[in-house]
């Protein structure tokens, strides 16, 4: 879909993506799920790398739609040369800005996920966290990602659906907002601002996956694409009882319950 905007230029979906993320910079990290807020979930997060990827020892490794960098820094940690790549400014400077205050050496560039710029066979690894979901068109994303992989290079995608709410949680989100509302239960921490909702909505409605990003179907997709050793896990359960601390009792609970997922593949050698 595409529109013409006040200027008479083309203005369509992926540009409404673009601005929305730019919008979202200056609170992105104030969210649990998004910034990394204890010891506990980093260890976490380390522990999951390391099953899929094992330790950096010095390989190049590209994290894509890096935002504020948060998981830049994590892969940086394990002894990756990491390149942070992501098409909003505002993430950028804020990813920047945490580098040269932790003095680590990851280079973040301006860049397309779906269509990255980069050389043929250049990273060992290429990283994304709550990506796949907002891709326009997932299967020119995967294609570009497999080019961009050194033979026997590793792709790790972390997401969940977001669309599809099961009864469990569509129970706990209820009631933690009566809770809220008669003033018995902590609100949630920001999120986004509430003027963003209706565009985060519209967006949501027409993505590839605007009816969820399924595990099965993300991982067949990788498939057809060329991957090998494409292998789902879903036991990311230490990770969200880490982020339920930060949230208020039930919206933990619902986090817990909800589809989400790391999805391990490999370039052919």
């Amino acid at each position: 879909m595409v529109d013409i905007n006040e200027n008479g230029k083309n203005y369509g979906l992926r540009d409404e993506i673009k601005t929305y993320w730019s919008a979202r910079a200056a609170t992105f990290d104030l969210s649990p799920g998004h910034e990394i807020f204890s010891e506990t979930e980093r260890e976490a997060w380390r522990r999951l790398v390391l099953k899929h990827l094992g330790e950096g020892q010095g390989r190049d490794a590209l994290d894509l739609a890096s935002g504020t960098g948060v998981f830049s820094h994590l892969m940086d940690d394990l002894g990756y040369r990491v390149t942070g790549l992501d098409w909003a400014e505002p993430m950028l400077e804020r990813a920047k800005a945490k580098a040269r205050q932790r003095e680590r050496l990851i280079s973040f560039r301006l860049g397309d996920a779906e269509n990255t710029m980069e050389n043929d066979n250049a990273y060992d690894v290429i990283v994304n966290r709550h990506l796949v979901w907002t891709l326009v068109d997932p299967k020119a994303a995967f294609a570009e990602w497999l080019r961009v992989l050194k033979p026997g290079g590793r792709l790790l995608i972390i997401d969940g659906d977001f669309v599809n709410v099961g009864l469990a949680e569509r129970l706990l989100k209820r009631l933690a907002d009566r809770l809220q509302r008669l003033g018995l239960l902590k609100p949630d921490p920001l999120h986004a601002p509430a003027e963003l909702m209706e565009t985060h909505k519209s967006i949501v409605s027409r993505v590839y996956f605007s009816d969820g990003a399924r595990a099965e179907a993300v991982a067949a997709m990788l498939r057809e694409t060329g991957f090998e050793r494409v292998a789902v896990d879903t036991d990311l359960r230490a990770i969200h009882r880490a982020q339920a601390k930060h949230w208020n009792l039930l919206k933990g609970l619902a986090r817990g319950v909800q589809h989400r997922y790391a999805i391990s593949a490999e370039k052919p050698a």
